[in-house]
């Protein structure tokens, strides 16, 4: 990816670019779409941490999906890696929509797909971790994941930890969950049965939103 293609100023976009999201939250990056050397390209820019202490994490957020991206290159249902220049990362833009916004009928093949398609993802030792409707965009008949920041690799002989099956069943329930709010299809009672996180992930949960309301509180 070319250097200079990018922006010197960390919040300021050449004239060209199309921004699609400002990063506002925490080590959230700006989002653009620009073309670099003829090719259309999103840009996941985490420019503004420059000089600041939290530069060696946004360095190793591009990093981390850079090399995620890497290890999917040619399989089509997620996008090309580009490159990556300092705290940026350049990834292939994809002509889609995004899954809330297809159509009811088209709905069906496409989780077929989709569920094909992360179950594929599983046995490649990656979770993707924040699937829901704006990060699966369909383009044509054929769902693209992206947005592979939280994702994690995860070595063979450690796929069977418990936290790594609850990262695939959350991966998985989220699918069904898609599903269900694009075409109206519940659940089967294999899949909610398949899918229930177990008890210790609610406790967990429960754990957490009882010390959050007392932070808050």
């Amino acid at each position: 990816m070319n250097a200079n293609a990018l922006p010197h100023d960390p919040r300021s976009l050449p004239p060209e670019a199309r921004l699609l999201k400002r990063g506002e939250r925490f080590l959230e990056p700006d989002v653009y779409v620009l073309d670099v050397d003829g090719r259309a390209t999103v840009v996941k820019d985490y420019g503004r941490y420059r000089w600041t202490p939290l530069s060696p994490l946004a360095r190793l957020l591009v990093r981390r999906e850079a090399r995620v991206l890497d290890r999917l290159r040619g399989w089509r249902h997620a996008p090309a890696l580009l490159g990556t220049v300092g705290l940026a990362l350049g990834i292939e833009f994809i002509p889609g929509v995004a899954l809330g916004e297809i159509a009811l009928e088209a709905g069906a093949h496409v989780f077929q797909q989709l569920r094909g398609a992360v179950a594929a993802l599983h046995a490649a030792g990656i979770t993707h971790n924040d699937l829901h409707p704006a990060n699966v965009l369909v383009c044509g008949t054929t769902p693209v994941l992206i947005d592979f920041t939280s994702a994690m690799r995860t070595p063979r002989w450690l796929r069977w930890l418990p936290l790594v099956r609850e990262l695939r069943r959350s991966d998985l329930a989220n699918v069904v969950k898609m599903r269900q709010r694009v075409t109206g299809k519940p659940p089967s009672p294999c899949e909610s049965e398949l899918l229930a996180p177990p008890r210790w992930v609610d406790a967990i949960r429960l754990g957490w939103k009882r010390v959050y309301r007392r932070i808050k509180g």
